[in-house]
């Protein structure tokens, strides 16, 4: 025991450290967020509207009573799951866009449960299995080339999402589309739905399966051996490998796992948001969703209880963007609410940017290299 030990006072200061350290990242996102919001203020005034009045639309319509609160929380459901996406790939040292392309066959196939005449509870667990399958099915794609043929992750995923996306485009118009209304499939059977949690809104019980998820992944990634070898391949896949760590099967998991959480989101959303429940022609209600995952993870720190938090954060600011349209004497345009929030997103992202930039930066080298090797293979 030291002299600082024993000194009065001594332990009350280290815990006061401890204390202080643990809640860095989240002083860290505060700090953060005050910026964006100030920054978004700036603009909205050099461009002539009233920040303030617009703040408080955007917090009225986002947590101003229960049907806001349970419109935010029933937005940010399929951003916990597209989140968690990336986030497992980012802690096992990978960078997967992927979560787009995953999401979309996910939602395809839990719509097609409507061909099967199942019991409720049990048809609600087939539509939710399918998409889950379904995702993980499609993340092997981009998981494969890269264990064979060394292909960046970052190349692979951009590809399957764009494959992805004019797949379930025929799919909607050609195969899975209502006889009786061409500009949607067919709607998933109440039997198979998820039920409504707050009568009178949009929120259901999909909240539940997406938090489950991200318990799932938490207990994974910190309290087994498996999550342990992958976040150590993560931070240092030279000695992971000289640990014995089986990095391939690092890779493997990884992407299944997130194929999984993308899959499951694509359900939450053709299963659980009505009034439709299918896929409308465009995708207007999927598009963005994986993307929007990224940004959730960064202001997460790709952590799954921070991932939740910042879901909710992401959900409100979606459902009070709305209000801010519709509010007072100067509304503010759509257009500009989008640059608040970027300006918003944006800054809350920077602290876990900087610390993936690593990962970041050996994604892009994998990006030229692969370039390189096509472009010696051809000539």
């Amino acid at each position: 025991m030291t002299g600082a030990d024993v000194r009065p006072g001594g332990r009350l200061l280290r815990g006061a450290h401890r204390t202080l350290s643990g809640l860095h990242p989240a002083l860290e996102s505060v700090l953060a967020a005050v910026l964006g919001l100030l920054v978004g203020a700036v603009l909205m005034y050099i461009w002539g509207y009233e920040p303030w009045h617009a703040y408080w639309a955007l917090l009225k319509g986002a947590f101003g009573g229960s049907y806001e609160i349970a419109s935010s929380i029933a937005r940010g459901v399929p951003l916990i799951l597209t989140a968690l996406t990336f986030s497992i790939c980012v802690r096992a040292g990978m960078f997967n866009i992927g979560a787009e392309g995953q999401m979309y066959v996910g939602a395809a196939a839990a719509v097609t449960v409507a061909y099967f005449k199942l019991p409720a509870g049990l048809h609600l667990l087939v539509g939710i299995a399918l998409a889950g399958i379904a995702g993980a099915l499609w993340s092997l794609g981009p998981a494969l080339l890269k264990l064979t043929r060394g292909v960046s992750e970052v190349i692979s995923t951009i590809m399957f999402n764009w494959m992805s996306r004019f797949l379930v485009f025929y799919l909607v118009a050609q195969v899975l589309v209502d006889p009786r209304r061409a500009e949607k499939t067919v709607s998933v059977p109440r039997t198979a739905r998820f039920p409504i949690l707050v009568a009178g809104t949009d929120l259901s019980y999909s909240v539940f399966l997406a938090v489950a998820f991200a318990l799932l992944v938490y207990f994974l990634l910190w309290h087994t051996a498996t999550g342990y070898e992958m976040r150590a391949a993560g931070l240092n896949p030279t000695a992971a490998r000289y640990g014995g760590i089986s990095i391939k099967r690092t890779i493997l998991l990884s992407f299944v796992l997130g194929g999984i959480g993308a899959g499951l989101a694509g359900a939450a959303t053709t299963m659980g948001l009505p009034p439709t429940y299918a896929i409308i022609s465009g995708l207007p209600e999927l598009m963005n969703l994986g993307f929007d995952g990224m940004a959730v993870a960064m202001v997460g720190r790709n952590h799954p209880i921070g991932i939740l938090v910042a879901a909710l954060f992401f959900g409100g600011l979606n459902a009070g963007g709305r209000v801010m349209q519709f509010y007072g004497a100067n509304p503010v345009p759509l257009e500009m609410i989008r640059v608040v929030m970027g300006a918003i997103v944006l800054a809350m992202a920077i602290p876990e940017l900087i610390r993936i930039f690593p990962a970041l930066a050996a994604a892009g080298r994998g990006l030229v290299g692969s370039f390189t090797r096509a472009k010696k293979e051809t000539a």
